[in-house]
């Protein structure tokens, strides 16, 4: 009797089957993932739980107006700017992002800054970047006094020198709707610590 031609290939393929279900048999099997579990996974929850240090930004939290003063050197007048800002928690609130809005010497100014806490560094840390250079500052730092000043250190490019300049910004709150932010910088003829800028921020 005669297979027809169209069966032949089926019934081959079933013949085929045990002979390739035993081939892979015999390869090893890949070492199944570690489980992850016991004071690892433990440190890896308490290293990312919010706390009481992150519910502390959250005073930042909303929609406020600014007033800004700069000065490009102690011996000039200040140059002064107004604008908005906005923030809001990001990442479950383990994180602050802000957004600013403004002009500055004439031209649109916008800056972003992003703040929280370290569970595992145990500091405060920041950073920020905007639309007057193209660098990112890294900040990190500590709160005093209920978390009513907040003290935060960098180091930036002087755009004059194209030298790192160290930099202490100094957040006080008046009140959970104002608070005022102070930036010093070191004098590079100096040393020692100039004020650059003054903002002073009120919620809508």
């Amino acid at each position: 009797m005669k297979i027809r031609s169209t069966v032949a290939p089926f019934l081959l393929a079933l013949a085929l089957v045990p002979a390739a279900a035993l081939a892979q048999a015999d390869k090893p099997k890949p070492a199944a993932p570690p489980a992850m579990g016991g004071p690892e996974m433990e440190a890896m929850m308490k290293a990312a739980a919010p706390g009481e240090h992150h519910k502390a930004l959250q005073r930042y939290v909303g929609d406020w107006t600014y007033t800004m003063k700069m000065w490009m050197s102690p011996d000039q007048p200040a140059m002064e700017s107004s604008g908005t800002m906005h923030a809001e928690p990001i990442l479950g609130g383990r994180y602050i992002q802000s957004v600013y809005k403004g002009e500055f010497m004439g031209h649109p100014f916008e800056g972003r800054g992003t703040d929280g806490y370290d569970n595992v560094g145990k500091q405060y840390v920041g950073s920020w970047v905007d639309n007057a250079g193209t660098g990112i500052m890294s900040s990190t730092g500590t709160c005093e006094a209920a978390c009513k000043v907040f003290n935060m250190s960098s180091e930036v490019m002087d755009p004059m020198t194209g030298k790192k300049v160290s930099t202490k910004s100094v957040v006080t709150w008046n009140n959970d709707n104002s608070f005022r932010m102070e930036m010093f910088m070191a004098d590079p003829a100096s040393g020692q610590s100039v004020k650059t800028m003054e903002l002073t921020a009120k919620r809508k």
